[in-house]
């Protein structure tokens, strides 16, 4: 027979166990994690290397009058964008050296974030940016209305606007069969992007993401994926550049990509080795069942030891009852969660 004052110790010991689990930040930041992942209403995306490859391609150059050529104003436009790494800069460089123009970057160039750059070619002022850039600097006669494909990098010297280049970037083959299956589990899907809405629209309805916020600023992108968590409930939301960091860090649950930036893979809470949407449909849907899993555990694990208990008390119960109480459970809570690995 089991004394009721052993039961007792057991049920303290059980309290301490847990104490020391809180205690444990590490793991108590992990469950959290699987948690909220499992209750993830809305997942936020951001646009460029996430949704598409982030493999930028020049697509067509347009020059204004005759103040230049294309193949000038590309040549113009590289010697500023050769001190950037961002993936659109890389595309102008790369197109210009495969026309074969000479790339001399420029000496003095300074980044605006969300805006463009600004630098001085052959004793002049250029401008490489987006219309906010054009706005700040009094530009004046370039195009009122978005390309319809496209991210486009509009140019000016001083406040002349020369012309635009259009830079191309493809949805990743899978994106749009990942966000199906991120729809079938109720997941609303929304892409924050800083490129203009004609684009960051052609690329929501190649996928099927059910809403676009398009031509954010970096900092914007944290208030806005604040106010959908106001709205919707616990928010994730997956990006892979240094600007997407502060984001990463303020919603319920950040992914990175791991082939994106450094600070983005440390801010983050989850890390995809492989740059791929299924993998984020992957992950929802198996915290899902391992939150199942886990009440599955703690509702048998305390409903055997409480029936146990009471038998003890009632002087029913023998050593054998408190060994398959406490060791029996556990193999068998450890043998349900094992069901978790043959899941596809």
């Amino acid at each position: 027979m089991i004394p009721s004052g052993l039961f007792l110790l057991t049920s303290v010991a059980l309290f301490v166990g847990v104490g020391r689990l809180s205690k444990n930040n590490t793991l108590v930041q992990e469950l959290y994690c699987i948690e909220t992942l499992a209750r993830t209403d809305v997942l936020c995306l951001d646009k460029t290397g996430t949704i598409t490859s982030g493999e930028f391609k020049v697509h067509s150059v347009e020059t204004v009058g005759s103040h230049v050529s294309s193949s000038q104003l590309l040549s113009m436009a590289a010697a500023i964008e050769a001190v950037s790494t961002h993936p659109i800069a890389t595309s102008i460089v790369s197109e210009a050296k495969d026309q074969g123009l000479t790339v001399e970057p420029s000496d003095f160039v300074q980044e605006l974030a969300g805006e463009g750059m600004v630098g001085m070619a052959d004793g002049q002022q250029v401008l490489i940016g987006n219309r906010r850039l054009m706005e700040r600097y009094n530009v004046q006669g370039y195009p009122t209305e978005a390309a319809e494909y496209g991210t486009e990098v509009l140019v000016a010297e001083g406040n002349t606007y020369l012309g635009r280049i259009i830079i191309a970037d493809e949805a990743r083959p899978d994106s749009a069969e990942a966000i199906a299956d991120l729809n079938s589990q109720d997941i609303k899907t929304v892409m924050l992007t800083g490129d203009a809405e004609a684009s960051a629209n052609y690329i929501a309805k190649e996928t099927g993401v059910s809403a676009v916020r398009a031509q954010l600023l970096p900092q914007d992108k944290l208030s806005v994926v604040q106010d959908i968590r106001s709205e919707y409930g616990p928010t994730m939301f997956v990006g892979d550049g240094i600007n997407d960091a502060p984001v990463l860090a303020g919603a319920d649950v950040g992914g990175a990509m791991g082939s994106g930036a450094d600070a983005a893979i440390e801010a983050a809470d989850v890390v995809f080795m492989r740059p791929s949407l299924t993998a984020i449909a992957h992950i929802l849907d198996l915290s899902k069942s391992t939150l199942r899993v886990a009440w599955q555990n703690v509702v048998f694990a305390i409903a055997v030891k409480i029936l146990i208990m009471l038998l003890g008390i009632l002087g029913y119960a023998s050593m054998w009852w408190a060994v398959f109480g406490d060791t029996g459970v556990s193999i068998l809570c450890i043998l349900n969660s094992v069901r978790i690995l043959s899941r596809k």
